[in-house]
């Protein structure tokens, strides 16, 4: 069987982020099936509907890998109530012009941590409207919605160090491998 490969990102550009260290544990947590790239968002320039059709070489470079993965693991922090603008603009950067969305398609699990008590829930549903629109497929379950991530991530190193943390960080990844697995098939009789 040929591996799964997965892009992931995280929607923060803090290299301390809690975010990143989500990311890092499911590269570390991926099953053997998989094999995760990670893509940093920074430098993908605000969009500009005016310059959509010659987009800037790192917009380029993001939609690329986004097309030579099988699926998305997308990793968001919560402002605002709200995915974070670096994000969207990504999610913005990847999806135009109008007639190119490298997103279409796309098997995507989200997650995300917090530290607040919802864990990112409320941008996590927010970003299911965009994948929506955007014609991508998010898994439903398992939710990976990390709280008082303080509390869970070690600071100094970036690891995450609470256990149920990381067995639910490697849940989502097996079922992401099994819903792209899943998703592969439709692509041959469409």
């Amino acid at each position: 069987m040929n591996r799964v490969k997965i892009l992931g990102f995280a929607g923060s550009l803090r290299k301390g982020s809690f975010n990143r260290a989500l990311l890092r544990a499911a590269v570390e947590l991926r099953p053997k099936e998989a094999e995760i790239e990670t893509f940093d968002l920074e430098g993908i320039p605000p969009f500009n509907q005016d310059l959509e059709g010659d987009p800037h070489p790192r917009v380029k470079e993001f939609k690329a890998k986004i097309r030579a993965a099988d699926a998305l693991l997308i990793v968001t922090p919560e402002y605002n109530y709200s995915i974070p603008g670096v994000l969207k603009n990504a999610i913005d950067a990847a999806s135009r012009p109008y007639g190119d969305n490298a997103l279409a398609g796309k098997p995507v699990a989200i997650m995300g941590a917090s530290i607040g008590m919802l864990g990112t829930a409320r941008a996590q549903y927010h970003l299911r409207q965009s994948c929506v629109f955007l014609d991508m497929h998010p898994m439903n379950q398992p939710e990976v919605m990390v709280p008082f991530a303080q509390d869970k991530i070690d600071e100094k190193t970036g690891r995450v160090t609470d256990d149920k943390t990381r067995e639910k960080v490697e849940e989502l990844m097996k079922a992401l491998v099994i819903w792209t697995l899943r998703m592969k098939p439709l692509e041959k009789v469409l």
